[in-house]
């Protein structure tokens, strides 16, 4: 049989510590929370503990208790809030793009006017820049020993002897030799072209007299004429090179060229007659020649200076040496006529091993100093006639001037502003 409640109706009894349940409802009360629906009543927590034992609490009573306040979720973006987010920083980015806009405007409407032009994609810049342009027109050149010179045998005998192809001949040595005696080389501007003996003068003979004394050969004055004194050197010259003693020069014993020659090629043969073409010589010094357009003659000056470009691509400095005077015609219909420029350099080395080689040739022409200068991208034709270039977004009208190297000369913008250009 149950036992009896163990308090009366309408009393609290105490806890250990003393304190009833009315004061822990009181402590309860400074947290309360609002009415929930799924809460029990008031009066029924106040009749709560008049339920016989054994009886059930109502379903909602077996929920797991709840924590003080009402649980809240954080909010969450939604689909239209994402959008109106992108709209206003759109607004935003477009607001300031505008400002931008304006500066430029600003700024462009300082340099004398131009047309507002829309907008385009977005283009690189380059500044306006001051400096001195040169012209320079690349031609075509082959880098060589320069033109071949034959040399004829004109005397008696078998060719007994001849030299390799690219051996370098010097003063007093032998070109070739004839029934075993050597034909040797004397430097000079013309060749010899009849007998010397004593009595005659003239350049022909001053030449010879040259060459005698820069071999060592003495005794006698440099003056152009023939005299006793100069055939008993000869003799000296004859005996040193076991040639017969006659004290005279004949112009078959001799070749003459300006000076040291490079070999170029051989035509004659072992055991052919020396009177026929023996060999081609060249100078010992590459050199560039170029078939030049006679458009393009004022470009050769002699003296002027030339940049090399060789087949690797390195460039070497150089001159212009010699400027043809007389146009050769044509080579194919309807080219142009050229002249012969040949173009020299001191750095021999820098060449590397090319002969024969195609190079490139720069020639410098016109020349404009201090001037302002902008890349020729960034021209803009005008539909007027005329050309602009852009700033900011404005067509700034330019006169232009001379075009080298990439760029070309302006005038109508200031040195440092911004022109747009391809990207």
């Amino acid at each position: 049989m149950p036992s009896a409640p163990a308090r009366r109706r309408g009393r609290t009894p105490r806890t250990a510590s003393g304190r009833g349940h009315g004061q822990a409802a009181r402590v309860r009360a400074v947290h309360a929370r609002a009415p929930d629906p799924d809460d029990r009543s008031a009066s029924g927590r106040q009749h709560a503990h008049a339920r016989p034992d054994g009886a059930h609490e109502p379903r909602a009573a077996q929920r797991r208790p709840r924590l003080q306040g009402r649980a809240r979720r954080l909010p969450q973006p939604t689909a239209r809030g994402e959008g109106e987010e992108k709209v206003r920083r759109a607004l935003l980015l477009g607001a300031a793009a505008l400002a931008c806009a304006g500066a430029i405007a600003a700024g462009a409407a300082g340099l004398g006017g131009g047309t507002t032009v829309p907008p385009t994609a977005p283009q690189a810049v380059e500044p306006v820049l001051r400096q001195t342009l040169t012209r320079t027109e690349p031609v075509n050149g082959v880098l060589g020993y320069g033109t071949t010179v034959p040399v004829p045998g004109a005397g008696q005998g078998t060719i007994t002897w001849l030299p390799a192809p690219a051996a370098v001949l010097r003063r007093g040595r032998a070109v070739f030799r004839a029934d075993d005696r050597p034909v040797p080389l004397f430097y000079g501007p013309l060749p010899l072209y009849r007998t010397l003996r004593p009595g005659l003068s003239g350049r022909d003979v001053r030449l010879v007299e040259r060459n005698l004394w820069a071999l060592g050969y003495r005794g006698f004055t440099v003056d152009g004429h023939f005299s006793t004194a100069t055939s008993t050197a000869v003799r000296a010259w004859q005996r040193k090179l076991h040639l017969p003693r006659t004290g005279v020069v004949e112009p078959s014993s001799l070749v003459v060229t300006p000076g040291p020659v490079r070999v170029a090629a051989v035509s004659a043969h072992l055991g052919d007659p020396a009177s026929g073409p023996v060999l081609t010589y060249s100078g010992t010094r590459r050199v560039v020649t170029v078939a030049l357009d006679v458009a393009l003659q004022d470009l050769a000056r002699r003296g002027s200076a030339a940049v090399i470009t060789l087949p690797d691509g390195r460039t070497v400095r150089g001159r212009v040496a010699t400027v043809g005077r007389v146009a050769s015609a044509a080579h194919q219909e309807g080219g142009p006529s050229t002249i012969a420029v040949t173009v020299t350099t001191r750095d021999q080395k820098a060449l590397g091993r090319f002969d024969q080689a195609p190079v490139v040739v720069g020639l410098r022409g016109a020349s404009a100093k201090n001037v302002l200068t902008v890349p020729v991208t960034a021209l803009l034709a005008r539909p007027g006639g005329g050309y602009a270039v852009r700033v900011g977004i404005r067509q700034v009208p330019v006169e232009v001037g001379l075009f080298a190297d990439g760029r070309v000369e302006v005038r109508g913008v200031a040195a440092g502003t911004l022109v747009g250009v391809p990207s």
